[in-house]
């Protein structure tokens, strides 16, 4: 399979990932491409995984369409197809869709209620409701 970049729409990457394969994604977004034993070096300690974990998940994530594989000799080297950007941002419009009918206002008073924004993090909602105003 030919490597392709990472995709920046928000049809890639369209089938949900799961907080597992969630890990492993951000290990190849931070740096990429990488093999299994790569892989498994940033997230298997951490999570008490092994090998075979890893490989499953990587397997998952490329029959979903996520990861790209290059062979390396006897290895593969596995490449996001989306970029984590466009993760998050569909990741984002789901959750405000499911739990706030589509409004992030809503999404917004819930935190602020939790007492779940820092200052720091009004201050920064504060600079980017400015800009949008302009």
């Amino acid at each position: 399979m030919a490597t392709k970049p990472a995709s920046e729409g928000a049809e890639a990457g369209a089938e949900r990932i799961s907080e597992a394969e969630h890990a492993v994604m951000e290990a190849l977004w931070q740096r990429s491409p990488q093999t299994a034993a790569e892989v498994c070096d940033t997230v298997c300690a951490e999570r008490g995984w092994s090998m075979p974990t890893v490989k499953t998940l990587l397997s998952r994530l490329v029959q979903k369409g996520v990861l790209d594989t290059q062979p390396d000799g006897r290895r593969f080297l596995y490449t996001p197809l989306i970029a984590r950007s466009a993760y998050v941002g569909t990741e984002s419009r789901r959750l405000v869709e499911r739990l706030f009918g589509g409004r992030a206002a809503p999404l917004l008073a819930h935190l602020a209620e939790a007492e779940a924004l820092t200052p720091d993090d009004i201050a920064e909602i504060e600079r980017l409701l400015a800009e949008m105003k302009k």
